[in-house]
This record gives C-alpha cells, structure tokens and sequence, in this order.
C-alpha cells in the first residue's frame, strides 16, 4: 500500500519535511517513490503539488492526518 507522508530533513532542532509518496512497509527516511511537495515548519512555508497527489489517491495512495492538514491549509490559502 502507498502512503502520503512526511520524509524529515534538515538540522537536528530545525526540521523541515518533504511530502512523498512511498510505500507503508519503508522506513519513515527511505528512498521516495516521488516527492510532491515539501513543508517548513518553522517559517510556515508550504508548497505542494496537487495534481500529483490527486492522482496517486485514484490509484489507491492514503494520506496521513498532517499531510491532510497541511493540503486543506494550502486549498484555503488558493482558494
């Protein structure tokens, strides 16, 4: 089963997180099927891909609760 998660990176105390598309069955860190977005944190910043995320949940990908926060925030923000 794919999943929509959070991949972290940056400094120990500093995160920033990638959105990727990667199967349930592999560690939180490892290698990415496809990177559609990213989210900071500490600044807010959010930038995500939906046409790609949409098309991975038709063929059967789940999201997680905070990336299905964070698109809700970025589908306000676009109205």
């Amino acid at each position: 089963m794919l999943k929509i998660r959070l991949k972290r990176f940056g400094r120990k105390k500093h995160p920033s997180y990638r959105i990727i598309v990667i199967d349930s069955k592999k560690p939180r860190d490892g290698r990415a099927i496809e990177e559609v977005g990213f989210y900071h944190p500490i600044t807010n910043q959010m930038q995500v891909n939906l046409e790609k995320i949409q098309q991975r949940i038709n063929h059967g990908a789940q999201l997680t609760k905070k990336v299905q926060n964070i698109i809700q925030k970025v589908k306000s923000s676009n109205y």
